[in-house]
C-alpha cells in the first residue's frame, strides 16, 4: 500500500485515496468529500493501485548545433515534444463476493435513546448484503393506498439511513411495502426481477427494549425485518385479527358452552360505563394470537364502544386496561387524539382503579 492507491474500508462503508502514513500502523485516506481520515492499516484493503507515481517529463533542450553547420540554425533550440502523460481517473470498485450474487435485503429499526425507551425516537435503515446496486422505495399503507416515505439508491454491501420517526407515528407503520430494482453499474450481470414486498411491523415491539437484539450491522440492538433472502422475497400471510378471533370463538362454541360476556357492566345508580379490556375478559382463549393481534382486538372494542355512545353527550366510559407497560393506554390516547378529538379523557378514580384505567367523556 502506497500513496496514491485506492483503498476500501473493511468494516465501514467508504474508502478513498491514500495521501500519507502516520507511523507504521495508520494510513491517511482522503474521501470523496475531500476530508482526510486516519484509519488502521489492517482496516483497509487496496482495490486499485496507482502506478502513475512519477514526475511528468518536461521538454529538454538538445545540444546546440556546431558553428560550421547552417548559420541560420545556430540559435535554434530543438525539443523532444513527447505528449504529456495524463493521470488516470481511478474510481472506487468494491470487491464482489461469490455469495453476494444472491440478493439479501433487510429493514432495521433502532431506538435513538435506549436508556429512555418510552420517550425515544427511532431510526430506520435499509440493508443490502449483495453485489448489486438497488433502487428502492419505502412506503406505508394509508387506507387502501400507499404513501412513499423514502426512496433512493442503495450501494452494494451497505446500509442506508432512510428516516427518523417518533412513537406517535407508530400507528401509521403497521404495514410497510418496499419496492426493489437490482442492477450493476458499468459491467455485465445476471438480471434479477423487480420485487415488491409487504411486511407487517409489530409496533408493540417498539415498547420492549429486550426485543432490540444484537446484530451484525450495528453496535446497538435493533429490530430486523428480512425482506429478501437469497433472491426469494419473504412472504407473509396477512390475516385480519377480527377474522382470527371469529374463527376461534366459533370453534369454542362447538367444544364447550360459551361463558357470559364480561367486558361491559353498568353499576346500579351510576351513569358510568365500565369496559374491561383485559384479554382474559374479552377472549375465550389467546392461544395462537400474537400481542399485536390481542391489541388490535382490544382497540376494536374501544372504537365500537365509543361509536355506540358518541351521541350521548356527557356519557362517561371507563376503559380498564391495567398498568402494565402502558402499551394499551398509549394506543387508546392516540386513537382518541386521531379519531375522537372532541372527547375528553383523564385518569379514572385512583381509589377504585389504581393507575390502570382511563375515563373518556363524550362531548
Amino acid at each position: 500500500m502506497k500513496i496514491g492507491d485506492k483503498v476500501r474500508f473493511i468494516h465501514e462503508t467508504g474508502g478513498g485515496i491514500v495521501t500519507g502514513f502516520r507511523g507504521k500502523d495508520v494510513v491517511i485516506v482522503e474521501g470523496e468529500d475531500g476530508f482526510e481520515i486516519p484509519m488502521p492499516i489492517n482496516e483497509c484493503v487496496a482495490v486499485d493501485t496507482n502506478e502513475y507515481n512519477f514526475q511528468k517529463k518536461s521538454l529538454t533542450p538538445k545540444e546546440e548545433p556546431k558553428k560550421h553547420q547552417q548559420p541560420m540554425a545556430a540559435h535554434v533550440v530543438a525539443y523532444d515534444e513527447e505528449p504529456e502523460e495524463k493521470e488516470p481517473v481511478v474510481t472506487f470498485r468494491p470487491m464482489e463476493r461469490p455469495e453476494g450474487e444472491r440478493l439479501n435485503i433487510s429493514l432495521a429499526y433502532l431506538p435513538m435513546d435506549e436508556k429512555s425507551l418510552s420517550n425515544s425516537r427511532f431510526e430506520a435503515y435499509i440493508i443490502n448484503e449483495s453485489n448489486y446496486w438497488v433502487y428502492f422505495t419505502y412506503s406505508v399503507v394509508e387506507g387502501r393506498s400507499w404513501r412513499v416515505r423514502a426512496n433512493g439508491l442503495l450501494e452494494p454491501d451497505s446500509k442506508l439511513f432512510i428516516e427518523e420517526f417518533g412513537r406517535e407515528e407508530l400507528n401509521e407503520m403497521e404495514r410497510v411495502a418496499v419496492q426493489l430494482l437490482p442492477f450493476k453499474q458499468d459491467k455485465a450481470f445476471a438480471p434479477k426481477a423487480a420485487i415488491n414486498i409487504e411486511r407487517r411491523i409489530d409496533t408493540v415491539k417498539f415498547y420492549k427494549l429486550h426485543l432490540f437484539k444484537e446484530n451484525p450491522y450495528f453496535d446497538e440492538g435493533a429490530l430486523i425485518y428480512e425482506l429478501v433472502t437469497d433472491d426469494k422475497p419473504v412472504k407473509e400471510v396477512f390475516t385480519d385479527a377480527a377474522e382470527i378471533q371469529r374463527i376461534i370463538l366459533e370453534k369454542k362454541k362447538v367444544d364447550e358452552p360459551q361463558r357470559p360476556q364480561q367486558q361491559t357492566k353498568l353499576p346500579k345508580g351510576s351513569d358510568i360505563l365500565e369496559v374491561d379490556l383485559h384479554a382474559d375478559s374479552l377472549l375465550e382463549t389467546t392461544a395462537g394470537l400474537t400481542p399485536f393481534d390481542i391489541l388490535n382486538h382490544q382497540m376494536d372494542v374501544v372504537r365500537k364502544t365509543i361509536n355506540e355512545y358518541k351521541k350521548e353527550k356527557g356519557k362517561k366510559i371507563v376503559f380498564i386496561h391495567g398498568k402494565g407497560e402502558g402499551v394499551l393506554r398509549n394506543a387508546i390516547m392516540q386513537e382518541l387524539k386521531r379519531k375522537y378529538p372532541r372527547c375528553l379523557s383523564q385518569d379514572a378514580s385512583f381509589q377504585k382503579y389504581g393507575f390502570g384505567a382511563t375515563m373518556v367523556i363524550i362531548k
